[in-house]
């Protein structure tokens, strides 16, 4: 009886350790999206112009593309969730962070995007202007 009781007694308390650390990574996932621009620093767009943001944007936007695909391919594996947490997440959070940032830059100098059809303006190569050497006064070429 008193093994009995102490097997269920130890079943139960990893059952609660279990539990508890799925509340918190479930606490950490939730409270990510208002962390988040705590990881990135303020100050960095300030002075991008528009051209800059929307390399800036294009690249945070892959970036967070590759790092939300990493943790659900992590996902998959035995043990997956807390492997992603522990590899993924705090870049996760950092570059969404940024992109945050550069989103809010963004709109604060009223940018806007480039068309995909748009090709930069091409200019035809002038050919460089070369001058003749001055001459000395009294010299003469033989």
């Amino acid at each position: 009886m008193a093994a009995s009781l102490s097997a269920s007694l130890r079943f139960c308390g990893a059952l609660l350790v279990l539990l508890a650390g799925g509340a918190v990574l479930a606490g950490c996932a939730g409270i990510s999206e208002t962390v988040a621009p705590a990881f990135a620093d303020p100050a960095r767009y300030e002075l991008y112009d528009c051209k800059q943001l929307e390399t800036e944007r294009k690249g945070l936007a892959a970036r967070t593309a590759d790092l939300q695909r990493l943790m659900d391919k992590a996902q998959t594996g035995a043990g997956g969730a807390v492997v992603s947490e522990l590899a993924y997440r705090n870049d996760y959070v950092a570059v969404r962070g940024q992109a945050q940032l550069a989103e809010d830059a963004w709109r604060r100098n009223r940018c806007r995007e480039t068309p995909p059809d748009a090709k930069p303006a091409a200019t035809t190569p002038q050919p460089p202007v070369i001058k003749p050497a001055p001459t000395r006064s009294g010299s003469t070429a033989r």
